[in-house]
């Protein structure tokens, strides 16, 4: 299949623009930026090559067609006109799944049978049969309706891009690997730079930290779902993975510390660092964010610190802010970067923030702080 195809990658609300610039980054210029995707063209190996890199994206879907549908009948119809043999073998599993948004077929139950009714009648005219085992590959089919319009798009990813491989314990509280990433790169932190996060949980923020630093691709650990479908060569995953060997850059040396107050926190970080294979390469220390303490300049302090939602009582949070208030006034090279629902979170640090961005930890509204701190003298970073 040597077509050009309409891909999209899908991210959680406020990552748009830093996953469009991921996409950039890896050579991709004709990109569509709307809310919670970017959609972009390409081939077979430009489902390998975004699968395997992108590290803010949730999933990285392949559209199979798009229409306005206002009625049943016109959903089936156009359903069943789209080339759907193409990509299905006789054998194919294609469950069905849907969601509607400000459109007159609002029903999801109905649009997912009748998106599967279709596609069953388009694949028996192809294959001239009445039955289907489904005991075949994989291929996850969503049916999205958005102000009438229908985009019928096929999963590629299988489980979500934020599921590295390498984080099979965590917290009860964990940050997704997606807005850890995020949150790094929003930062313009560069490996030549010391890396801490105060209040490291499972581990996150440091190992993708490491990950970043070292230029490996988030996605090297794991299988993905079009690994298995019968169209997609073998030889473009083996390109795309040897792509991702030659450039990672294990010689990188990293400056990275992960500390938290709580001892299985620490544990649970390298259990989880150890299985990403940065055994030894970042450090963890059971340490209160009030003892930080060090000699470097320029360094990066990114963290997810306990606003309330979850954990924590409201003066715990108040005296935490006022101690990386006193962080950031103590070392003034140093920039500090903190995601938070705790309103107060400004007023508590003493500082105006120099920027804050609007991002989601999960369900929950959040609120980025970013305080930057005195430039390097040999570094630009008036675009962040």
């Amino acid at each position: 299949m040597e077509n050009e195809l309409e891909l999209f990658a899908t991210t959680a609300m406020g990552l748009e623009s830093v996953a469009a610039s991921e996409l950039k980054k890896l050579g991709y210029e004709q990109l569509t930026v709307e809310n919670g995707k970017i959609t972009f063209p390409g081939k077979l190996i430009d489902i390998s090559r975004t699968n395997l890199w992108l590290r803010t994206a949730d999933r990285i879907r392949l559209k199979i067609g798009s229409f306005k549908a206002m009625t049943f009948d016109s959903l089936f119809e156009q359903t069943k006109a789209l080339p759907w043999a193409e990509f299905l073998p006789a054998n194919a599993a294609f469950p069905v799944t849907g969601k509607s948004h400000q459109s007159q077929l609002h029903s999801v139950p109905d649009c997912q049978a009748i998106v599967k009714k279709a596609i069953v009648e388009s694949m028996k005219q192809h294959y001239a049969t009445d039955w289907f085992a489904e005991d075949g590959p994989m291929f996850k089919i969503q049916v999205a309706l958005d102000k009438d319009v229908a985009t019928l798009s096929i999963d590629t990813s299988g489980e979500g891009l934020h599921k590295r491989g390498y984080r099979q314990l965590h917290n009860q509280a964990p940050l997704k690997e997606t807005l850890a990433s995020a949150m790094i790169l929003l930062s313009r932190w560069t490996p030549d730079r010391p890396f801490v996060d105060p209040f490291c949980g499972s581990g996150t923020l440091p190992i993708e930290a490491a990950m970043i630093g070292q230029n490996i691709a988030p996605g090297f650990n794991r299988s993905f779902v079009s690994e298995q479908w019968p169209f997609f060569h073998q030889k473009e995953w083996e390109k795309a993975r040897e792509e991702v060997e030659d450039l990672a850059n294990y010689q990188q040396s990293l400056m990275i510390l992960g500390s938290d107050i709580d001892h299985q926190m620490i544990e649970l970080s390298e259990h989880n660092a150890a299985e990403a294979g940065f055994s030894g390469l970042i450090d963890f220390k059971q340490m209160q964010v009030a003892d930080f303490t060090t000699s470097q300049e320029h360094g990066c302090m990114i963290g997810n610190p306990p606003y309330g939602e979850r954990m924590g009582d409201l003066e715990q949070i108040k005296q935490i802010c006022r101690d990386l208030g006193e962080l950031f006034r103590r070392y003034e090279t140093w920039s500090f970067y903190f995601i938070s629902s705790f309103a107060d979170f400004e007023s508590c640090f003493g500082r105006k923030v120099s920027k804050k961005r609007k991002l989601y930890n999960g369900r929950i509204r959040t609120d980025y702080y970013q305080y930057f701190g005195r430039k390097h003298p040999f570094t630009d970073n008036t675009k962040r």
